[in-house]
């Protein structure tokens, strides 16, 4: 699917589940400022009903799902509380995508990178990433697990765009979420390069990718990769003259952790030949990120 825009803004109506996320509450900022008219969806994705409701109620043109478990503070809590994760990761988000193909409505959903891990094929510093037609084949963590798994399941749903964000990065350097925020408290950082999302540029891209009803799976990641040392050196650059840090090794981080953390390269060739002035993640961070932190 990639039929023709709906046109201008004032045609537009998104609902979006995930208000109280992180990428779900900047969707919304987007659309003010682009005047779309959006509302959240109180429905909770699990229930046919309830998400029906919301439809019939808002009569979208799109629909965006940012909900779901990650775990706080991290995905270490989904290896708890599988059932749970599995409520809203897959049973969830396969309802909304269902109900939306009954009403012929593109699903724009924010689901992860996180599903792949270096190997032969795709060796560390290689520079071969995932494409999106490749197979998961990281099963470390049962976060990954439940999102493989409805990545497989959603290839079946035509009227689904399946956005692989990865290790996601803002401007807003008070987010816990952020990644940057969360290796600066960090006592110790492997140094693995890895795809990442700069999602000041990125989430204006994804309404404009349901603007042109984009379906299928997207590696949504800026092209190339940058490691947790020069993610930190940028800091220590721009933010913080004082800051410090201490690594370890990745067998050391597995003493500390319950699930292992996926480390990957995804290609981005696809969203790059559809957003040709999409930037190189380096370049990314240095113009949205740390460039607008930059303290004189």
């Amino acid at each position: 699917m990639g039929a023709d825009s709906n046109g201008s803004s004032s045609s537009l109506n998104f609902l979006i589940y995930g208000r109280t996320g992180w990428i779900g509450g900047t969707l919304g900022k987007l659309c003010e400022s682009q005047g779309i008219s959006y509302t959240y969806g109180s429905g909770r994705l699990e229930d046919r009903r309830s998400l029906i409701s919301d439809l019939d109620s808002v009569k979208p043109t799109h629909v965006f799902n940012a909900a779901g478990v990650t775990g706080r503070p991290n995905v270490d809590w989904c290896e708890s509380h599988k059932v749970e994760t599995i409520r809203t990761n897959v049973v969830g988000t396969l309802t909304l995508a269902d109900v939306c193909k009954e009403r012929g409505l593109v699903l724009i959903n924010y689901a992860t990178g996180c599903i792949f891990e270096y190997d032969s094929g795709h060796p560390l510093g290689s520079g071969l990433g995932f494409k999106e037609e490749d197979t998961p084949n990281f099963t470390g963590s049962y976060y990954s697990k439940t999102k493989a798994m409805v990545e497989e399941l959603l290839k079946n749903y035509e009227n689904v765009c399946t956005l692989r964000v990865r290790m996601p990065i803002s401007s807003d350097l008070s987010n816990p979420r952020n990644f940057i925020t969360k290796i600066a408290r960090y006592e110790k950082v492997v140094d693995i390069p890895n795809s990442m999302t700069i999602l000041d540029e990125l989430l204006p891209i994804s309404l404009e990718m349901g603007k042109r009803n984009l379906t299928g799976i997207w590696n949504f990641t800026n092209p190339g990769v940058v490691s947790h040392n020069e993610i930190l050196e940028m800091y220590r650059e721009f933010v913080d003259p004082s800051f410090t840090w201490k690594n370890f090794t990745l067998e050391e981080q597995a003493k500390v952790i319950v699930a292992q953390r996926s480390n990957n390269e995804l290609d981005a060739t696809k969203l790059k030949t559809e957003f040709p002035e999409l930037l190189s993640i380096k370049e990314s961070l240095v113009k949205f990120v740390f460039e607008p932190n930059k303290k004189t």
